[in-house]
């Protein structure tokens, strides 16, 4: 009876566990790397939890997360504001590269874009010279692409009366962009680019640049953050500073396609299954921003034989939630 009481009371306590709704991540302006057959996420935290830097996540199949076992501590950081880093405030937008053994992380903090690096991909990343990238101006949301020749490339956002997309070729060893060399990528053209549910300046953001057949594709954020209908959309080119030629089917990724406000700022990543992904964040709900919401959805890449291109779109119906495991 003792026997049949306690299996009772597991039972009904699995049972209890399994009802409770497992957490969400609240990552923004996320990044995915896929190294070792695992995933491992990044990006803005929100909600005010833990020390100003970046933590990490990891996962098997994209759906259940936890802290890796390599970790230094229970939150996952990697970059922690104040060791060997610049910046006291505004921890955003992370993407992690590796070149030659080496991690890289750009980063934004104090509204510019800076560059730390690590041994590992569990950190900590640090920098050799306490600064960031580029001074002369306000600059957020860094990528460093990597072209076929060798050359790196830095993309960024400027502010000049908004938010603009530049280009500019990037030295990995000094860290430091080639000034002459920086191109803005375009302006604000489009009707989904400005929609009036949240006035604002100009606002382009969140890049991610890949190759293919030696056309460049240009992955952007259009809209203030604020705004229900933050979306991503892409743009073409023949080389990394352009001229630039967006999409007809743009935006590809917005509230009407996925089915959640604010729908932007993330990265695009192949999975171990070959599928591509775009990892991004939501609002926190129909009527609160933040803190926002890590979701995953699948790209679909289609070959336009008479365009000579690529076009890409997305399965809305197939979007990830992402949550914690053990919660």
């Amino acid at each position: 009876m003792k026997f049949i009481l306690t299996y009772l009371i597991l039972l009904f306590m699995a049972a209890l566990a399994s009802a409770q709704p497992k957490q969400e991540i609240f990552f923004a302006d996320v990044t995915i790397v896929v190294e070792n057959g695992r995933y491992y996420l990044t990006g803005s935290k929100g909600g005010g939890n833990g020390p100003q830097g970046f933590a990490l996540l990891e996962s098997k199949d994209l759906k259940t997360w936890s802290v890796p076992a390599e970790s230094k501590d229970s939150l996952g950081t990697i970059l922690t504001r104040g060791d060997h880093t610049f910046g006291t405030k505004g921890f955003w937008a992370p993407q992690i590269f590796k070149e030659k053994g080496i991690y890289y992380m750009t980063y934004t903090a104090d509204e510019q874009t800076v560059l730390a690096e690590s041994k590992s991909l569990f950190g900590p990343y640090r920098q050799k010279e306490v600064g960031p990238i580029d001074v002369s101006e306000k600059n957020i949301d860094s990528y460093i692409f990597k072209d076929t020749d060798g050359k790196h490339y830095l993309y960024c956002v400027r502010f000049d009366k908004g938010n603009y997309l530049y280009a500019a070729e990037f030295d990995l060893k000094t860290g430091k962009i080639k000034p002459e060399t920086l191109k803005q990528c375009f302006g604000q053209t489009e009707p989904w680019e400005a929609t009036p549910n949240y006035k604002s300046v100009p606002i382009m953001e969140g890049p991610t640049v890949i190759k293919l057949k030696n056309k460049y594709y240009l992955f952007y954020s259009a809209n203030h953050f604020e705004n229900i209908d933050y979306a991503i959309g892409y743009a073409v080119a023949d080389s990394p500073y352009g001229p630039w030629v967006k999409s007809k089917n743009n935006p590809i990724v917005h509230r009407s396609i996925v089915g959640e406000n604010g729908s932007g700022h993330g990265d695009l990543f192949e999975g171990l299954d070959k599928q591509l992904y775009y990892v991004y964040h939501i609002h926190n709900s129909a009527d609160k921003v933040g803190p926002r919401r890590t979701r995953i959805v699948p790209v679909v890449r289609q070959w336009d034989d008479k365009a000579g291109v690529y076009t890409f779109s997305v399965k809305g119906n197939e979007v990830i939630v992402p949550v914690m495991a053990g919660r």
